[in-house]
C-alpha cells in the first residue's frame, strides 16, 4: 500500500514539475529611453512592483551600468 501511494505521488509530482516548466521566453525586451529628468529610482519605481531597489539592480544588471548616471537620449532594456 505504501509503495503504491509513493509511486502515485511521485508521478503526479512529474507530471506537474512539466507542465509548469518556464516558457524559455516573455516576448521581445521593452526598451525604455532616458528622459533629463528620469534617475534609475524613478524608471524602477514606474516600471517595476514592490521595492524599487530591487528594479534598480536589474536595470543595472540588465544594461551593465556600473553606476547610477544616465544620460537623456540613452536607451535601456527594461528586464
Amino acid at each position: 500500500m505504501f509503495v503504491r501511494l509513493s509511486l502515485l505521488v511521485l508521478v503526479i509530482a512529474f507530471v506537474v514539475g512539466l507542465a509548469a516548466r518556464p516558457s524559455g521566453s516573455a516576448g521581445r525586451p521593452v526598451s525604455y529611453v532616458v528622459k533629463p529628468t528620469d534617475t534609475l529610482w524613478s524608471i524602477a519605481a514606474k516600471n517595476y512592483a514592490g521595492d524599487p531597489r530591487e528594479g534598480i539592480w536589474q536595470l543595472q544588471q540588465r544594461n551593465h551600468l556600473h553606476g547610477a548616471t544616465l544620460v537623456p537620449g540613452q536607451r535601456l532594456v527594461l528586464p
